[in-house]
């Protein structure tokens, strides 16, 4: 309801402002008008004014001069206003022929709001708010421009300046225009408006100047034309622009997944194959077929994995890219072929990672194992050789009868060389219970010739067996025969009974001696070189209990010789010898100088080892820390803010540089450890950094970098395709910056409530206020993990300060190509469209079936849908 007779407003203003606005649409159908008050009292402009804007046929007008005609005129125009939903009070046909001004006026102005400022919609706002807010967001980047109103907010002129800047910067130089000049900015306004956006000149910028509030129905007449003047132009070059970056987008996109299919399944068979390859366990018999193994595993860590690892690595960014792409776009998901997910893939890399560091504990395992099986084998050859030579020929010996016809003498010296041998047996007791004790490890660590070594070692027991039955026939024997024997030589029994065990002392010398050892560290050979001297402390002792035994073999020659005794020369009570001794001695001090060298050697080997695990542990102890820094500043860089995204996008890849330029470092650490593998050194307690935490490191590192420089691609894309600007991209880092408290990289919810709070949200703690962030949560955490991450805030922001292309937008350009039909033809599509992006539409777009299909007719409704996902293309 319009209610004008009681209203009062500046009548100058209006008229001029009405007058101009009438002749812009008279002016389609070849006239105009001088006096709004005289020339609309016949009716019959009116009735023209109102076909020309509205484009449909009013009644038949009268054309007499009589009054009765012209108030028939009149009463076709206001019924024609009524039938458009204006209910008109007040204003009667005779008040306008009549020439009442306030009611002309009132009745124009009714025209202007029902067919120039009604239809405006923006944002599901309509008609004055609609064109207020339209005015608001075209206005909103320019710099003392605050439209509040349709009065005082145009007085300086700046806000129509403003508004044609921003359609046609061209025709302004705003930055040259001052807020304390508004007749200048008015006359600028007018004057481009009228010349180049065919608006007539409505207002006079003295009579807006000198008002103090000029009239709002003049302000809203003319901003109207503003509004029909922009929203009306290239609407055919807007349609095609949108289809052909919607069609771009597509294509890409569809590259894009062609390419991840690809790579992933390239990945996942090398994967595949390597897998089994790395789970074999079947061990090597030698220490080489070992060590061959070993260097194969050294290759694939050094030659085949790192470039799988850039693909794995490189394959997740395209992911990502890709994913966000199709969020910025309006899409729908990617949803990569069944078993190749990231998820997939980062499992089957998981396998390959498990796998590979079982296989490599079980080479150095399996190395420990064959060296051991080594020494120990060694050792049983030399024990049991040892213990052979000395049973060689003593079954033969018990077996002999020579009791039997010996005399009394004979007998008693046969019954002490049997007891010298039975100690002797008994000494012996410990090597053979030695020997089988390292058959038995050597079986249970499965040695490769075990059979061989259980024949052996079985036949030295069967034959210790043996011995043990024959030394007991003989002893009963030989007491059998004691009674008949009274004399026994004292010294050869004496003799014999030191004789034996420090002959069995310098044999056992000869055993430790000769026998091979294994040390890992400087501690352990040390050990042994202590153990040496000790031994070689007992030397002098040892040779005068040798000077004592000589000595009582030669009193018994001495006595032999004396009282000519029949010994037949030789002691029947041990077989051992002066020569014997005597030979074994010097044997034994040959070996000492032999094991001091060995000693020696093994020593300077050691501390070669040690110097090999400083060399690695100094350069690890610097490269860890070094990746650990690297990893942290990289956290620095992905939340603070320096310049602009590509600034930062630029920082990261210098960055990126210089730790690529840190790789031969890495390589020399590689190196060092491959000497300490060869040198089987296993433990190193100057470093708590393994190769394995280096490469783990460094790989971890290489991942960061790349993935910190995606998602500021990614925040680039995001930037570019919803609009945001540079300071609005500041603001939002900013914000979240300042929330996040622990500089983790994510928000909790609540800080994620206070961060929108700061940016002009309206959340109260209210039911309502508590819905909407709930809804709000929904979308930037939809999986319910608690915290938002940066590249979701910038989602969810980007959605709430820009548009996005729809369905119904895409549709809605294709009907405009189409002449609005409800099909397009293919001669239609290539005219407006890129020849490439043309023929992509044909080749997708179904046949139009509806009611008013012709031949070649393309149903664009349903190829727009499937664009979004909403229905199959």
């Amino acid at each position: 309801k319009f209610l004008f007779v009681s209203q009062s407003w500046n009548k100058l203003l209006l008229l001029r402002t009405f007058t101009a606005w009438c002749n812009s649409h008279l002016r389609k159908a070849g006239t105009q008008i001088e006096n709004i008050e005289e020339d609309f009292r016949d009716g019959l402009k009116l009735m023209l004014l109102l076909e020309v804007i509205s484009g449909e046929r009013l009644a038949k007008p009268e054309r007499g001069k009589m009054r009765v005609h012209k108030i028939s005129n009149v009463n076709k125009a206001l019924n024609f206003i009524a039938s458009k939903g204006v209910k008109l009070v007040s204003i009667g046909a005779e008040e306008i022929v009549d020439g009442n001004a306030k009611m002309t006026l009132g009745m124009i102005w009714t025209i202007i709001l029902r067919f120039a400022i009604q239809d405006i919609s923006v944002e599901e706002t309509s008609a004055k708010e609609g064109l207020l807010l339209w005015c608001q967001r075209k206005t909103a980047p320019y710099k003392n421009v605050n439209i509040q109103n349709f009065h005082i907010s145009w007085k300086d002129g700046l806000g129509f300046c403003a508004l044609i800047h921003r359609h046609r910067p061209e025709l302004i130089d705003y930055g040259k225009l001052r807020k304390d000049d508004p007749m200048t900015n008015l006359n600028t306004a007018f004057d481009v408006a009228e010349k180049y956006l065919d608006i007539p000149k409505m207002l006079d910028a003295e009579d807006i100047v000198s008002t103090l509030r000029p009239d709002e129905k003049a302000i809203m007449t003319y901003v109207s034309c503003y509004y029909h003047a922009f929203s009306g132009k290239q609407k055919a070059e807007t349609a095609a622009n949108r289809i052909c970056k919607v069609l771009a987008v597509n294509q890409e996109n569809e590259q894009l997944m062609e390419d991840y299919e690809k790579l992933a399944s390239d990945l996942l068979e090398w994967i595949r194959r390597t897998i089994p390859w790395l789970e074999n366990r079947v061990p090597e018999n030698t220490m080489q077929a070992m060590q061959q193994k070993l260097e194969d595993f050294r290759d694939y860590r050094r030659l085949h994995k790192p470039p799988k690892v850039q693909e794995k690595c490189q394959l997740e960014i395209n992911f990502n890219t890709l994913q966000t792409k199709l969020r910025l776009s309006n899409r729908p998901a990617f949803m990569p072929s069944e078993g190749k997910m990231v998820s997939d893939i980062s499992n089957a890399w998981g396998s390959l990672e498990g796998a590979e560091k079982g296989y490599e504990e079980w080479l150095l395992n399996e190395i420990r194992r064959l060296e051991r099986l080594d020494h120990l084998a060694e050792k049983f050859r030399q024990k049991a050789a040892i213990h052979e030579a000395w049973t060689d020929g003593k079954e033969e010996m018990l077996q002999q009868k020579d009791y039997e016809t010996a005399s009394l003498s004979d007998i008693k010296a046969l019954l002490k060389k049997h007891e010298a041998f039975e100690s002797d047996l008994a000494a012996h007791q410990d090597r053979v219970e030695q020997i089988a004790a390292i058959a038995q490890e050597l079986n249970e660590l499965e040695y490769y010739d075990s059979p061989s070594v259980n024949a052996r070692c079985q036949q030295i027991c069967d034959q210790w067996d043996s011995l043990g039955v024959l030394t007991q026939k003989r002893s009963e024997a030989l007491q059998r025969t004691e009674k008949l024997l009274e004399t026994i030589d004292q010294l050869y029994l004496e003799f014999a009974k030191r004789a034996a065990p420090f002959n069995n002392w310098m044999e056992g010398a000869m055993e430790d001696l000769q026998d091979t050892f294994i040390v890992h560290t400087i501690e352990e050979i040390q050990g042994l070189s202590t153990a040496h001297e000790q031994f070689k402390a007992t030397l002098p002792e040892a040779d005068k209990e040798r000077q004592a035994i000589l000595g009582i073999h030669n009193e018994i020659a001495k006595i032999v010789q004396t009282y000519h005794v029949n010994m037949a020369g030789t002691n029947p009570y041990t077989t051992i010898n002066p020569q014997e001794i005597n030979a074994k001695w010097d044997k034994v001090r040959q070996l000492v100088p032999q094991r001091d060298q060995a000693l020696i050697e093994e020593h300077a080997r050691q501390q070669n080892n040690e110097r090999l695990r400083r060399q690695f542990a100094n350069q690890a102890n610097v490269i860890g820390p070094w990746i650990q820094t690297k990893m942290e500043e990289i956290g620095r860089i992905s939340i603070e803010m320096h310049g602009t995204l590509e600034d930062q996008l630029t920082h990261l890849r210098q960055y990126e540089k210089s730790i690529v330029n840190y790789k031969p470092k890495i390589d020399q650490l590689e190196g060092d450890h491959q000497l300490i593998q060869e040198a089987l050194i296993f433990d190193n307690k100057h470093t708590n950094y393994t190769m394995e935490h280096i490469r783990v490191g460094w790989e971890q590192l290489l991942t960061t970098i790349a993935r910190t420089i995606n998602e500021i691609e990614n925040q680039v894309l995001t930037r570019d395709a919803k609009g945001i600007s540079q300071e609005q991209m500041n603001e939002f880092r900013a914000s979240f910056n300042h929330f996040d408290r622990d500089h983790s990289g994510t928000l909790g919810a609540e800080e994620f409530k206070a961060c929108l709070i700061s940016l002009g949200f309206d959340i109260g703690n209210d039911a309502q206020g508590e819905a909407e962030f709930a809804r709000i949560m929904s979308i930037v955490d939809p999986n319910r993990l608690g915290v938002i991450t940066f590249q979701a805030f910038i989602d969810f922001m980007s959605r709430e300060t820009a548009d996005t292309d729809t369905a119904d937008q895409v549709m809605a350009s294709f009907k405009v190509l189409a002449g609005d039909k409800n099909y397009i033809l293919a001669d239609e599509l290539r005219r407006e469209l890129p020849p490439d992006q043309a023929e992509y539409c044909i080749a997708r777009m179904t046949p139009y079936t509806g009611p008013d299909a012709i031949p070649g007719a393309l149903d664009y409704m349903s190829f727009s849908t499937a664009l979004y996902g909403e229905s199959d293309l």
